[in-house]
C-alpha cells in the first residue's frame, strides 16, 4: 500500500514545505505526539500559512475539553473582517478518548460526525483547523476521514527500551540541539552532548531550557564544553524525587527507570527512595478510596475531566471531605489528650486530599493520574513496600533491582500482583 503523501513525519515537515504552495496545503491539519514537537511543528505550520498576515488577528487559540464541537466548527466557519486568512488551533483535542456525560466537554460520536461531515463538505477557503492531540488511534474513523482529507504530522518518539528506540530518542535530541544552537551560530562536543543527555533523559523541554542557559553561560565561545554542562547544569535533589514519582504514576517505566538511576548515582540512599513511593501510594489509595464513592454519584470520567470541571465538580467535594475529617481528628486528639496538638494536626494532614485546596492544580493532576491504577494494584504495592522496608533493614540484596522490578512490575498492563504469592513469608503481613 503506498504511503499516503499527506502524512508527514516532523522531522520532513520543513522539506514538504519547501516543495509545496500554500493553495496546496489542506485546510484540516492533525498534529500528534511529543508535546515539543508537536508546537515546533505547529508554529512551523502556522508561520507558512500566515505569510505575512499578523498572527495576532489571525490565529485563534481554543483549549480541547473547555470548547464545544460546535464552537470550534462555528469559529473555523466565521469570517474575519481584518484579515484574509484564519486559522483555528485546537489544542489537545479530545478526539480519541472515550466519550462520557458529565460537565467535562468531551467528543462523543455525534460530535466526530458532526466534524467529519463538515471536513466532507469543505473548509472555507483561506481559513485552516489545526487540531493538536497527545495520542491517537488510527483506528477511529475520524483519523481516517483526516487522513483523507488533511495534513497529519507525527511527532511520536519511540518510547521503548530497545536499542532502535534509544537511538530514535538520541536522534531527536540531537536534532534538536542542533536547531537550537544553529540559531545562536554554536555546537557543542560529543562529550558535552553526552552529559547533557545523561542528565536531562528524553526531555526536550528541559533539553531546550537548559541549552538556553548554556547558550548565555559560554559567551562568545563558539563551542559548549563539558566543563559549561558541568558548570550550569546541575541537577536539584528535590527534582529527581518528584521526577520518579510524577513518572510513576504517569506508568512512564522509562523516564521512572532513568529518574530512578539518577537518584542512586547521586548518593540517594534506596530507604529515601522507598520513603517517598509509600507516601505516594497511601496518597493514591486515599484518592482512589474517595473516588470510589464519587463514581457511585457520578458517571463523569476523572480521567478525561478538564480542570475547569475539576474545580466545579470534584473539588467542592474533596473540601468537604477533608473538613469532615478535620473534626473527626480533632474530637480524637481531644479524646486522647484533653488538649489540641499542633504536633498531631500536622501528621494528620498527610489524611487530607486536598491540604492546600488554593492550589487545586496538584490536587486534579493527583485525582487523574490515579486513574492509571486499581486500588488492589495499589494495595499490592504497598504490602510490597512494607516487605522492601523490612528487606533493607534485616538482610543484604541489591535495593536498585528490587525498585526497579518494583516499577517494571507496577507499571506493566498486567497490573501488579504480590500478596497473595508471597503470603507465607516471614515479614509479610
Amino acid at each position: 500500500m503506498a504511503q499516503n503523501k499527506n502524512i508527514l513525519k516532523h522531522n520532513g515537515l520543513d522539506v514538504f514545505l519547501t516543495s509545496v504552495q500554500e493553495k496546496d496545503i489542506p485546510a484540516l491539519a492533525l498534529i500528534y505526539g511529543e508535546s515539543f514537537l508537536v508546537k515546533q511543528a505547529f508554529k512551523t505550520l502556522s508561520t507558512f500559512l500566515l505569510g505575512n498576515d499578523n498572527p495576532k488577528f489571525a490565529l485563534e487559540t481554543l483549549e480541547g475539553g473547555a470548547v464545544s464541537m460546535g464552537d470550534i466548527i462555528e469559529q473555523v466557519s466565521t469570517f474575519s473582517l481584518l484579515v484574509s486568512k484564519k486559522i483555528v488551533a485546537v489544542k489537545n483535542a479530545p478526539l480519541f478518548q472515550t466519550s462520557q456525560s458529565g460537565s467535562d466537554i468531551s467528543f462523543s460520536l455525534s460530535d466526530l460526525d458532526h466534524l467529519n461531515d463538515f471536513i466532507g463538505k469543505g473548509i472555507p477557503k483561506n481559513h485552516y483547523l489545526i487540531l493538536t492531540t497527545s495520542l491517537i488511534d488510527k483506528r477511529k474513523k475520524i483519523y481516517k476521514a483526516i487522513a483523507d482529507k488533511g495534513l497529519i504530522i507525527d511527532c511520536s518518539v519511540a518510547q521503548g527500551a530497545r536499542k532502535a528506540d534509544q537511538d530514535e530518542q538520541r536522534a531527536v535530541l540531537q536534532n534538536v540541539a542542533g536547531q537550537i544552537l544553529s540559531k545562536s551560530k554554536k555546537t557543542i562536543d560529543n562529550q558535552a552532548f553526552h552529559a547533557l543527555v545523561d542528565l536531562t533523559g528524553f526531555n526536550l523541554d528541559l533539553l531546550f531550557q537548559n541549552l538556553e542557559k548554556l547558550i548565555a553561560y559560554s559567551g562568545k565561545a563558539m563551542m559548549i564544553s563539558i566543563a559549561d554542562v558541568k558548570a550550569v547544569v546541575k541537577r536539584d535533589k528535590k527534582d529527581p524525587i518528584f521526577n520518579l514519582t510524577n513518572a510513576f504514576i504517569a506508568k512512564d517505566v522509562k523516564n521512572a527507570l532513568f529518574y530512578l538511576n539518577s537518584l542512586f548515582n547521586e548518593g540517594f540512599h534506596p530507604l529515601q527512595i522507598l520513603k517517598s513511593f509509600e507516601n505516594l501510594i497511601r496518597k493514591l489509595i486515599l484518592v482512589k478510596c474517595f473516588t470510589q464513592k464519587f463514581y457511585e454519584n457520578n458517571k463523569m470520567s476523572l480521567k478525561n475531566m478538564n480542570f475547569n470541571s475539576f474545580q466545579q465538580v470534584v473539588l467542592p467535594k474533596v473540601i468537604n471531605h477533608d473538613e469532615q475529617l478535620k473534626i473527626i481528628i480533632e474530637d480524637r486528639d481531644k479524646y486522647i489528650s484533653n488538649q489540641d496538638s499542633k504536633t498531631k494536626a500536622n501528621k494528620a494532614n498527610d489524611l487530607f486530599l486536598a491540604p492546600n485546596p488554593k492550589n487545586a492544580y496538584p490536587v486534579f493532576q493527583i485525582f487523574q493520574k490515579s486513574e492509571n491504577f486499581s486500588l488492589k494494584e495499589l494495595n499490592q504495592a504497598l504490602i510490597f513496600l512494607g516487605d522492601l522496608d523490612y528487606r533493607l533493614k534485616s538482610s543484604s540484596f541489591d535495593a536498585k533491582i528490587a525498585i526497579e522490578n518494583f516499577i517494571i512490575n507496577t507499571c506493566s498492563k498486567g497490573g501488579f500482583v504480590y500478596a497473595e504469592e508471597n503470603k507465607n513469608r516471614r515479614h509479610h503481613f
